[in-house]
């Protein structure tokens, strides 16, 4: 077993056990959060924005998918270990003398950001080669964070309509005006704050320079802090600051957020095409392929060809040629970077394989199907 899978599964072992423990300390949190009735509704409410979430970043997330079950490892990240770190190291905090105000506008947005953006330094530690760039730190940033707002959402929510929040005698009223604010005015906080510390991983994975990987995670991380304490103290005052602070900065911050993910996505095309033309000229697949590799529709297309000349086994070729070709071109193009991992032609040769294994087997729409 050579190191990239070692640390595969010591990836998967440490995420694993934290995930369960996490599990069962928030179960016993939210237990004691309120009645089982309330309980419930609060986490049917707060399920409510998490699958628009989840396809946002999943639609930026279509020229190279990450692979699924560490999308899912983030949303565990962030809905169970998390949250549950997060307490312990507020309720220490609050055992240290810090006041009321003083937890939710320094000690909450540091704690909880350190606690999501943990599993973005696990992945940079022992998934490094899933981390192809920024857009990839944004993708994992954002699971982990609607994980997180998932959880805390069935907090609040039970806490509102439970009267125990501080927002009057709670019921019907209350959670309303907690579902409003949390669950539909402002869904993508969480997120928000948290894809800075996975643009700063993502800088780190494309750079060249030892002190831009240093520096770029700590830079991200401090930005995701300081909005989450400036969104967190716009709180503390009434209503009314908050929707200044909400209209004139978080919204905005936020659309400019959007924007620059969208232009990362859309600068994935070009930057696939160049590398798998340089793997073609190396001989490491066919150019004619390329224009069936980088373009979302021509894949689509692609299949659908596949399907029709052979099946379902057919599809299934397809989809592996396209998966192994686009994990090809990706790290052909950290390669001509100089930003590689130190096991890229281990799994380079290993896409190469693959690709010389499924090509006889298919064709795309217009090609002859190879000779076998």
């Amino acid at each position: 077993m050579h190191r990239g899978r070692r640390d595969s599964v010591a990836f998967t072992v440490v995420v694993g056990i934290l995930v369960l423990l996490g599990a069962l300390a928030m179960a016993l949190v939210i237990a004691l959060s309120g009645a089982p009735g309330s309980l419930a509704l609060a986490a049917f409410l707060a399920a409510i924005p998490v699958g628009p979430l989840v396809g946002c970043f999943m639609w930026l997330d279509r020229y190279e998918p990450e692979p699924r079950n560490l999308l899912v490892a983030g949303l565990l990240w962030g809905a169970f270990v998390a949250t549950a770190a997060a307490l312990v190291f507020q309720g220490i905090g609050m055992a240290g003398g810090a006041s009321e105000r003083d937890s939710l506008a320094v000690v909450a947005p540091l704690t909880e950001e350190a606690t999501k953006g943990a599993f973005l330094l696990l992945l940079l530690w022992w998934r490094r080669h899933e981390l192809d760039g920024v857009l990839d730190g944004i993708v994992y940033a954002g699971m982990v964070g609607i994980g997180f707002a998932y959880t805390e959402n069935i907090l609040y929510l039970a806490a509102a309509y439970d009267g125990t929040s501080g927002l009057g005698p709670g019921g019907t009223e209350a959670l309303t005006g907690t579902f409003i604010v949390r669950c539909l005015i402002s869904p993508f906080a969480h997120p928000f704050f948290t894809v800075f510390t996975g643009i700063g991983v993502g800088l780190a994975i494309a750079s060249r320079h030892w002190w831009a990987r240093l520096l770029a995670p700590l830079a991200g991380f401090a930005i995701a802090a300081f909005l989450h304490g400036l969104w967190n103290s716009s709180t503390l005052d009434g209503g009314g600051h908050f929707f200044v602070v909400y209209g004139t900065l978080m919204f905005p911050a936020f659309l400019g957020v959007v924007a620059f993910a969208v232009y990362r996505r859309r600068s994935e095309r070009p930057l696939l095409t160049s590398a798998l033309q340089d793997a073609a000229a190396r001989g490491l697949l066919p150019a004619t392929d390329i224009p069936w590799l980088v373009d979302l529709s021509a894949r689509r297309q692609a299949r659908r060809w596949a399907k029709a000349r052979a099946g379902q086994q057919g599809e299934r070729a397809m989809r592996g040629y396209q998966a192994a070709a686009i994990e090809l071109g990706y790290l052909h193009h950290r390669y001509l970077r100089g930003t590689a991992p130190d096991d890229f032609s281990v799994r380079g040769q290993e896409h190469v394989d693959e690709l010389r294994r499924i090509r006889p087997y298919i064709s795309f729409p217009g090609q002859v199907v190879p000779t076998r």
